[in-house]
């Protein structure tokens, strides 16, 4: 008896699983081909490709978004796996030796938002170095560093800071954040939700209400994230916030609210001079990171 004829199954492509998981996480071609760097019609063609070699539609297409069909869902699971699974043996031989630990500072926002995700990808491709995190006020992470505490800090400083030794990773507006529907930037005093002494959106926020005489009162007071945005909810205060914090849950006011602007804001980095391997990976990876933002709007 003849034995049936073995037809191997296809291989899937990295390069393609990489792409495919960029659109899932980024709900967008446009955004996932900036990410991947890679042209958008390229980045349809590779989705195309894939779908063909599975028999399966992967994504929901309408003219506003992209999302995951039930099987789409059953492949990023698998995607995620192989991808790590690939970060993991090739860092064995591509960078065997850069092992260590990295003291990183941040402060409590971006702590809060960016470095979840950051720290994240970082192990997936430095899988041997542990990365220690202290989250403290921008003021007190300088200190810290000047200390040798840490040896990588993030920060928040002003266009008038003055400092030559900040590397700018980003800048943007520092806006006034309320409630969908909210009232509170009605109200006089105006309430306002603010961080402690030492903040510059405290400051920006203080100095713009000063110039335009725009009485206030500060109805809530936190120096974390999270506090600020249970005030700003509640519709109990107003706060000045990066404008890339504004997500669905919270509107932008300005000038038709009676509010005034309040300018821009710098995210910079300061890396210990004597930084040593691991630490300079750390560094080129935050870099990385914010130059996707930079491309996409999403970290």
């Amino acid at each position: 008896m003849n034995a049936p004829l073995n037809h191997p199954l296809p291989l899937l492509e990295l390069d393609v699983l990489r792409t495919f998981v960029a659109i899932a996480e980024t709900g967008s071609f446009t955004a996932a081909a900036n990410a991947v760097f890679r042209t958008p019609s390229a980045v349809s063609m590779q989705i195309k490709k894939l779908e063909e070699v599975l028999g399966r539609a992967l994504f929901l297409r309408d003219a506003r978004s992209v999302s995951l069909t039930t099987d789409g869902e059953m492949l990023l699971t698998f995607a995620r796996r192989l991808l790590a699974i690939n970060r993991e043996a090739v860092s064995k031989f591509v960078m065997p030796d850069i092992s260590g630990i990295v003291r990183l500072g941040s402060p409590d926002d971006f702590g809060e938002r960016v470095l979840p995700n950051v720290l994240k990808r970082f192990a997936q491709s430095h899988p041997a170095i542990a990365v220690d995190v202290v989250i403290d006020q921008s003021s007190n992470l300088r200190k810290r560093l000047a200390a040798r505490q840490l040896d990588i800090t993030l920060l928040t400083c002003s266009d008038n800071a003055g400092s030559t030794d900040v590397e700018i990773l980003l800048t943007e507006p520092i806006v006034w954040a309320g409630a969908k529907g909210g009232c509170a930037h009605m109200r006089e005093p105006l309430p306002v939700s603010l961080w402690e002494e030492g903040c510059i959106w405290r400051a920006g926020a203080l100095d713009a209400l000063s110039g335009v005489g725009r009485k206030f009162r500060v109805a809530y007071m936190s120096a974390h994230t999270a506090g600020q945005r249970a005030a700003i909810l509640s519709d109990l205060a107003v706060a000045p916030l990066p404008k890339s914090f504004i997500g669905d849950d919270l509107v932008e006011l300005g000038p038709k609210d009676g509010l005034p602007p309040m300018g821009n804001y710098h995210l910079g980095m300061i890396v210990a001079p004597d930084a040593s391997a691991p630490v300079k990976a750390a560094a080129d990876h935050i870099r990385a990171t914010f130059d996707i933002f930079r491309q996409t709007g999403r970290f």
